[in-house]
């Protein structure tokens, strides 16, 4: 392979200053242009007046379409003038594009599996270094050197010997055969969750089982490839078994825990529950632990074990309305009767307002500085959070308030000076 290498960068050489360089370099020009165009045309046109649920497949065709198209136009370039010149220009050429393919692939694939994230962006930049180092060892021609360097490396393994070679080539296996195996579960993932014939916890469960079924059978189809004899993968079994059993009870109970609330549909995406003392909508479950987003936007990341040990409140068990509860103070001097009305007919006219259950004033307390009133609102869309809300009607009640000569009282105290007899 190094002699191949060697003889074909020979061949480059001698042909820089004749008519064969010549050619060649025409071909890949030609084919680089017609590759740009069409890769145009699809960007311009086709990307345009796609359907939005096409843009994101399509985007990631655009990216790969250019080196795929050069690389195999430039082939068969390669594969019809061979016989009659030298092709040197032309096979260097197809390794760089080959190159260029196998990153553009893996990122999209990447992109498509993982939301966007840092641990991403790294990934991606690690894999599309590690491309380029294999192909500059292989374009250097060192590449069989350092892979019979790595073979002569071996140990034992049990009764097994090995070498690093095949250590090398079963890890990249895996990891390949994983990812793989992730793009496959997301795409059907992605079927699952949109079918609306099935339940939103049966999707959920659906997916997560299906996505560890994959990644399982990658595991060993990819072991299998590489001539390893999986049964050595018992004692790790048993090794993971015994670590869930001392140090992992917490980890594994959550994730059973998860499953069963999937399964029993005891709680759903978009319930409105309490636990403990939060209280929000689900925004997301997960295997390990659920995201109850609360109603001034901020997210609690709760484990399952707490929803099976812990008393849960489901507010939306037969529907999805939450109350918000606003409270005011108006002074004693203030209209109490004018200001409950006003109050009630500015929630009412809220365009998220419902009108079932109804909307009411309430007086809580006679307190020191003030009578404090609680103007309870009923919402069906608890998801969207309540800070907006709040504000909103609070801004209407004050402008209301000041017209009406309606006061929001200070803290008071009243203090009194009893006049003693030695003061006389």
């Amino acid at each position: 392979m190094k002699n191949e290498m060697q003889y074909t960068w020979y061949e480059l050489m001698g042909d820089l200053a004749t008519k064969e360089f010549l050619w060649q370099f025409m071909i890949l020009f030609a084919a680089i242009m017609f590759a740009w165009s069409i890769n145009g045309l699809l960007r311009n046109y086709v990307l345009k007046n796609a359907p939005e649920s096409w843009k994101v497949g399509i985007s990631g065709i655009n990216r790969i379409l250019f080196p795929l198209t050069s690389l195999l136009l430039i082939a068969i370039s390669k594969l019809i003038i061979q016989r009659w010149h030298h092709t040197s220009l032309l096979k260097l050429s197809i390794t760089l594009l080959f190159a260029m393919v196998l990153i553009r692939l893996a990122v999209y694939a990447l992109r498509f599996i993982f939301k966007p994230s840092s641990l991403l962006r790294t990934m991606e930049n690690a894999i599309a270094t590690a491309i380029w180092i294999l192909f500059a060892l292989d374009l250097s021609g060192l590449l069989p050197e350092i892979l019979d360097s790595l073979e002569s490396i071996s140990f034992m393994i049990g009764k097994t010997e090995f070498n690093l070679l095949i250590l090398i080539q079963a890890i990249l296996t895996v990891v390949i055969t994983m990812f793989i195996a992730l793009w496959i579960s997301r795409l059907i993932e992605n079927k699952i969750m949109a079918t609306e014939q099935i339940n939103k916890n049966m999707r959920v469960v659906l997916s997560k089982i299906l996505r560890i079924a994959l990644m399982f059978v990658a595991i060993l189809m990819s072991l299998s490839a590489v001539g390893l004899d999986i049964t050595f993968l018992s004692v790790f079994g048993g090794a993971i078994g015994v670590g869930i059993g001392f140090g992992l009870q917490k980890i594994a109970s959550n994730y059973i825990s998860g499953f069963i609330i999937l399964v029993d549909e005891s709680m759903q995406l978009g319930d409105v529950v309490t636990v403990e003392t939060h209280y929000g909508v689900v925004s997301d479950m997960r295997s390990r632990y659920m995201v109850l987003k609360k109603l001034d936007g901020t997210e609690v990341v709760i484990p399952n074990e707490t929803l099976i040990t812990n008393l849960v409140i489901n507010h939306s068990s037969n529907n999805r309305k939450a109350k918000v509860v606003i409270p005011m103070s108006i002074s004693y001097e203030s209209d109490l009767e004018l200001a409950m009305s006003l109050m009630k007919d500015i929630a009412k006219v809220h365009k998220r307002v419902i009108s079932d259950p109804e909307t009411v004033v309430i007086i809580n307390n006679f307190a020191e500085s003030g009578i404090e009133l609680y103007l309870n609102v009923w919402i069906a869309d608890p998801e969207e959070g309540s800070a907006n809300l709040k504000s909103e009607i609070y801004l209407e009640i004050w402008k209301s308030f000041k017209a009406n000569q309606i006061t929001i009282p200070y803290p008071q105290r009243e203090v009194r000076l009893i006049e003693t007899a030695n003061n006389k």
